[in-house]
C-alpha cells in the first residue's frame, strides 16, 4: 500500500495491520511514486521466492 505523504514522499506501508499497536508497518520512504512502485515490486517478489 503507497500512501503520499505530506512532505511529497511516498511511502510504503504494510497490508496487514500490526496485531500489538493495531498500525502499519512502514516498509519503506521515497521521493517518486515511480521509485515506491518498483520497491513494491520487489517486495512482493521476495515474499514468494
Amino acid at each position: 500500500m503507497i500512501r503520499k505523504l505530506k512532505s511529497g514522499g511516498y511511502r510504503i506501508y504494510s497490508i496487514h495491520k500490526d496485531p500489538k499497536t493495531n498500525k502499519r508497518k512502514n516498509l519503506g520512504t521515497f521521493d517518486s511514486m515511480e521509485k515506491a512502485k518498483k520497491h513494491e515490486q520487489e517486495i512482493q517478489y521476495f515474499k514468494r521466492h
